[in-house]
């Protein structure tokens, strides 16, 4: 099983593009690549489909397609992955304690 930080730093070995686009590189293709998911999704609405097993594969290398540029901004922010995940938890944490987890807005 690999845990965050060994995906980042393997990702990294893949990652090639200019320092001088670092974060805005992985911002672009991050949007790109959800996008993609969120296509995929919509044509399943569209043709009022259930997901069978190999869209669930097709869909899942597209989550991945993310998650490489989750790696890479991570680390043009100088912050490795596992911390940014128990960043995003504790986030979650608080506001579920303070009873703001719906809403909108990123200072709930």
């Amino acid at each position: 099983m690999i845990n965050f930080n060994d995906y980042q730093d393997q990702a990294n070995d893949t990652a090639i593009y200019p320092n001088e686009s670092r974060l805005v590189y992985p911002a672009l293709g991050l949007t790109g690549e959800a996008g993609e998911v969120a296509d995929k999704i919509k044509k399943l609405i569209r043709d009022k489909r259930t997901l069978d097993a190999q869209e669930r594969i097709e869909i899942a290398k597209e989550v991945g397609d993310v998650l490489w540029y989750v790696a890479a901004m991570a680390r043009d922010l100088g912050i490795d992955m596992d911390t940014m995940a128990q960043m995003n938890l504790e986030k979650l944490r608080d506001r579920a304690m303070r009873g703001v987890v719906g809403g909108s807005g990123d200072a709930r």
